[in-house]
């Protein structure tokens, strides 16, 4: 097993819940009411995620991602 790969994670607040997904693995993602719980999913679908990969016998992907913020005029 791998030491711990960190991935850098998208969280959007919607109506009403949160949602969250990884540009590094498309297809992960998650959902919940507050954002403690759209992150303790999100990081529950990562390990799901990941291990469905070993199984299946396929890499794991290196972590790419990574986010700025830019400021634009107003």
């Amino acid at each position: 097993m791998k030491d711990l790969e960190r991935y850098l994670i998208a969280v959007e607040k919607a109506n009403g819940n949160y949602s969250a997904c990884c540009p590094d693995l498309p297809g992960c993602v998650a959902t919940g009411h507050t954002r403690k719980k759209v992150l303790q999913r999100m990081s529950e679908a990562l390990k799901i995620h990941l291990e469905g990969m070993r199984e299946d016998n396929l890499p794991q992907p290196e972590s790419r991602s990574f986010a700025e913020y830019i400021s634009v005029p107003g």
